[in-house]
């Protein structure tokens, strides 16, 4: 994704920046990076203790022979023909561009920017936008824009029509759609995305696997046969969130002790 530079009549305040650092050579400023880097760290806690929630959540969904349901096999039934595509046929790699840029694009306007150019071809693509943050660079990565597609369809047409007997193909159309997002998204980032550039890679990745697993803990709530799984699944993240601070502070303690104080 690409950013238009400011207007003409923006770069004499751009200019007096610059000549005042300039000016003052014991000036310090601390790059965006080590302050996303700091944050990153910062998110390593979220991070355990939701995937230690979301995996509670798991066993009790296998408990419950969640595995055996009509909508579990439904959606595994899209994922394995995605999957069957992903590997054997020629990737679409053009349909996974242009929901790439959609998103930015989307991300954009929700932020309040502005789309000046949307671009996209078999060799990639681009969004211009006079608007950049940790949103709008790696909204893509965890939004599965065909799936968010999907469900809006389906959503407009049971308001003018009785869709139910089509529910099988709505998990189906998910399992395709989401599967196809993890795929092309876990290929992708090796690559060495700018995308993920923008606020460090390591700051990136956290956010990426934080809010893939947020998304993917909503989609297994939901479609639990049982009543209580969003209540189980807060209370599984306070017990967590207790145990880390334990050991957290046990770890404090021991730290303290080598140190001799």
């Amino acid at each position: 994704m690409a950013r238009r530079d400011r207007r003409r009549k923006a770069a004499p305040r751009v200019r007096r920046l610059n000549a005042s650092f300039a000016a003052s050579p014991d000036a310090f400023t601390v790059p965006v990076r080590w302050v996303k880097a700091i944050v990153g760290i910062f998110l390593l806690p979220p991070c355990y203790i939701l995937t230690a929630a979301f995996f509670s959540a798991l066993f009790r969904a296998a408990d419950q022979d969640f595995h055996r349901t009509a909508e579990f096999l439904f959606f595994a039934a899209g994922s394995a023909i995605w999957l069957f595509v992903f590997f054997v046929l020629p990737r679409p790699l053009w349909i996974y561009v242009f929901g790439h840029e959609l998103t930015h694009a989307l991300a954009v306007r929700l932020a309040g920017g502005q789309v000046l150019d949307f671009n996209v071809s078999r060799e990639g693509g681009h969004v211009v936008t006079d608007k950049i943050n940790t949103w709008i660079a790696l909204a893509p990565y965890f939004i599965p824009i065909y799936s968010v597609i999907v469900i809006a369809l389906y959503g407009l047409g049971s308001v003018f029509y009785d869709l139910e007997p089509y529910r099988p193909l709505l998990y189906v159309l998910l399992g395709f759609t989401w599967t196809f997002h993890a795929t092309f998204t876990l290929s992708m980032i090796p690559k060495g995305q700018t995308d993920l550039a923008y606020g460090g890679h390591f700051f990136s990745l956290l956010v990426i696997y934080l809010m893939n697993l947020l998304v993917l803990s909503f989609m297994l709530l939901l479609a639990l046969p049982q009543q209580g799984g969003f209540r189980k699944f807060a209370r599984d993240i306070l017990l967590f969130s207790a145990d880390f601070a334990v050991g957290a502070k046990h770890v404090f303690d021991l730290l303290v002790r080598a140190a001799g104080y």
